[in-house]
């Protein structure tokens, strides 16, 4: 990675992908790559670490979908499957071995590796940083985090029976960066493939690409 700075890199995957259908959208096929590993390979870019959080059911698909990855890969599994995305934080974050962790959803595919490295700068000496897109919505699933305060956050709001990520966020010191203050970060980083419609429009993007 261009940062001096070490950084895990957090895959979320566990969700049940209810508007896709029956097949788990983290390895369904986006232009002949498995969706979840054109995640991981973007984030392999600026990452030192990668951090797959799943159910136990989905390992044995996302192992192969990740089989010739070229670093090592760390499974953080559900102890109690689809809690949402604050469980999933929590349990990949205590599972990072780095200071800070950049946690991405698995259905994220064009994430931009220069908007990683510059939420990893914002972080420094703080306990995390995110987006608060233009629509005044907060990007929680494509951020970093510290490691162990993140995580303790999560378990603690989870504890509260409370699923939202805002609630752990409260009680940290994580930077806001608003949308335009990002330089030179694509667009559509942010676009999440819900439906297999999305999936076919976004194969287009990619084979339009490769053929470019």
């Amino acid at each position: 990675m261009s940062s001096q700075r070490s950084l895990s890199g957090v895959v979320l995957a566990g969700g049940y992908s209810t508007r896709f259908g029956e097949d788990d959208k983290a390895v369904a096929e986006l232009a002949g790559t498995p969706m979840i590993r054109r995640v991981a390979d973007r984030l392999a870019t600026v990452c030192d670490e990668l951090v797959i959080n799943c159910r136990e059911d989905q390992r044995e698909a996302i192992e192969a979908a990740m089989a010739d990855f070229p670093d090592l890969v760390t499974f953080a599994v559900d102890p109690e499957p689809d809690r949402g995305p604050l469980a999933g934080i929590a349990v990949g974050l205590e599972a990072a071995n780095r200071e800070y962790g950049a946690v991405v959803a698995c259905d994220m595919p064009f994430v931009d590796p220069a908007l990683i490295e510059q939420l990893a700068d914002r972080a420094r000496d703080h306990d995390g940083a995110l987006v608060k897109l233009e629509d005044g919505w907060y990007q929680t699933t494509q951020a970093v985090y510290r490691a162990e305060p993140m995580a303790r956050a999560c378990a603690d709001v989870l504890e509260r029976e409370d699923g939202r990520i805002l609630a752990a966020l409260e009680e940290l010191d994580t930077v806001v960066v608003g949308e335009d203050e990002l330089a030179d970060v694509a667009e559509e980083t942010f676009e999440s493939i819900d439906t297999k419609a999305a999936l076919r429009e976004a194969a287009e993007r990619f084979e339009a690409r490769s053929r470019s």
